[in-house]
């Protein structure tokens, strides 16, 4: 079957292109896929432009928008089980995860369904006789929407459920590492009978296909959830047209425990905040900024407990942690842990690809542990993506709070502490965009997610994760109209 989702129908790409995809397990082919072009996207925006501008959508209501939604939410529970196991596939995570995320998808169209007709706009009192005044929200037209190669679906669905809601019409590309279940979600808003044009699918890369998305005429809005230098270039070629964006670039996320936390705990939270999904989390805990009383008792601990992380196929029995995403991003990582080193950092676990012929063609990479950690180091400062935990200490709060703020991201972090005035204080100092008291990693619908500084521009989930694909109009009706004899001409 054809791969590509464009007015209503599947296609190939125009100029015959496929790709591989690979399982980053074992290095095996998964499936074949078509890699669109330039003439794709052009095809793809011409038909969600017609859908927007002149198609069905357009009449549809905002409660219809919401039944949509809804039906898309029921289908991806139908083929849950189905879902979960590409994903995990697809992306190396374990099936585990995979399941949880597609009922964390599943609750995000939920929301955006309910949220869909809720606001309508508001009356403004103007104070001015004979006049009715409205704010009132509408769509912003044509969106492209790209998503990041280590949660293909719920990123998506981050993006594609609010401009959905708010009457867009989409054209929307997973990572060209991770399209597989993304390609069926498609199928499940086809299934829904979403009306065609409305949302199209493109398969490719960055440079072919996710570059004429972001610049092409038809284009009103983009949303790009990846890496820092990717959003700089979308940003300014967005700025071209005066183009919507909304941009997710990642983060540099401090874990900070003070003295006081529940040791055993705290020890487990850290090593789910940077260790999960083999830390290829954009809101992974990977710096820990412990207290120094307690830090030489818990990095012990931590290095104990990594040490016993089960690494494996993602769709096995018992496994804990899967492969990297592929061999290119290990190598990426890999270099980062050999800065670390020439640097000075202490390695206390990890470090190296694991042995066995079980992990042999795959892209596996063991939990790494580097002790005796500064602010200047490469691995401090930048985002690394991997199964790499950097250990910083502190002594006063002023100072926790400084070493977690000394990051040109501000995405997410933690605070762990029995003093619960501490933890609303250093919640309330930290400059990150979602910061956790005694917990790490949790979101949901209803709460807004983005970040400070370089980690991005605007916010998804929540009121503010619809607002950004809603345009706001401000309607005035004189409702008792007169001449105002401003200009009298020559009699005045």
């Amino acid at each position: 079957m054809p791969d590509l989702y464009i007015n209503g129908k599947w296609v190939d790409a125009a100029g015959g292109g496929t790709r591989t995809v690979l399982d980053p397990a074992n290095a095996q082919p998964l499936a074949e896929v078509a890699e669109a072009a330039s003439e794709d996207v052009d095809a793809a925006v011409r038909a969600a432009r017609e859908a927007f501008d002149a198609g069905p959508w357009r009449s549809t209501t905002a409660a219809e928008r919401g039944d949509y939604l809804r039906t898309v939410a029921d289908g991806l529970q139908e083929r849950r089980g189905e879902l979960g196991r590409i994903e995990s596939l697809d992306t190396g995570k374990t099936v585990a995860e995979a399941e949880t995320d597609v009922d964390d998808i599943t609750n995000v169209f939920r929301y955006y369904a309910d949220m869909a007709d809720k606001d309508a706009g508001r009356m403004v009192d103007t104070g001015v006789p004979n006049s009715i005044s409205r704010v009132v929200y509408e769509p912003i037209g044509v969106c492209s929407l790209i998503a990041p190669w280590n949660y293909p679906l719920l990123q998506m669905s981050w993006k594609l459920a609010p401009a959905l809601a708010a009457g867009n019409t989409c054209v929307i590309k997973p990572s060209e590492v991770t399209p597989l279940a993304t390609v069926e979600l498609v199928k499940i808003i086809e299934a829904a009978g979403v009306p065609a044009g409305v949302v199209n699918l493109v398969l490719g890369d960055g440079p072919g296909v996710g570059a004429p998305m972001t610049s092409h005429k038809g284009v009103d809005m983009v949303s790009f959830t990846g890496g820092l230098e990717t959003g700089k270039r979308i940003m300014a070629t967005a700025a071209a047209d005066v183009k919507n964006i909304a941009l997710e670039l990642g983060g540099k996320n401090p874990n900070v425990v003070f003295a006081d936390a529940d040791f055993d705990t705290a020890v487990d939270f850290a090593l789910n905040a940077v260790f999960f999904h083999s830390g290829q989390v954009c809101s992974a805990g990977a710096r820990l900024i412990i207290e120094e009383s307690l830090k030489d008792r818990f990095v012990d601990e931590l290095v104990e407990r990594a040490g016993k992380i089960k690494l494996g196929r993602g769709q096995d029995e018992g496994v804990e942690v899967g492969p990297m995403v592929s061999e290119q991003h290990r190598d990426k990582v890999e270099g980062y842990i050999q800065s670390a080193l020439d640097e000075g950092a202490t390695l206390r676990c990890g470090g190296k690809r694991p042995e066995g012929d079980q992990y042999r063609d795959g892209y596996f990479l063991e939990p790494t542990v580097f002790d005796d950690c500064t602010r200047e180091m490469t691995i401090v400062r930048e985002e690394v993506f991997g199964p790499v935990l950097s250990v910083e200490t502190f002594t006063s709060e002023e100072e926790a709070i400084a070493l977690a703020n000394d990051t040109e991201y501000g995405l997410a972090g933690g605070v762990w502490t029995s003093d619960a005035s501490r933890g609303q204080r250093v919640a309330g100092a930290l400059r990150h965009g979602t910061v956790w008291i005694n917990d790490f990693h949790p979101y949901v619908p209803q709460a807004e997610w983005g970040g400070f500084g370089k980690s991005g521009v605007g916010r998804e989930l929540g009121h503010h994760g619809l607002d950004e694909y809603r345009e706001t109009k401000h309607i005035w009706q004189n409702t008792a109209p007169e001449p105002m004899r401003w200009f009298q001409g020559e009699e005045r």
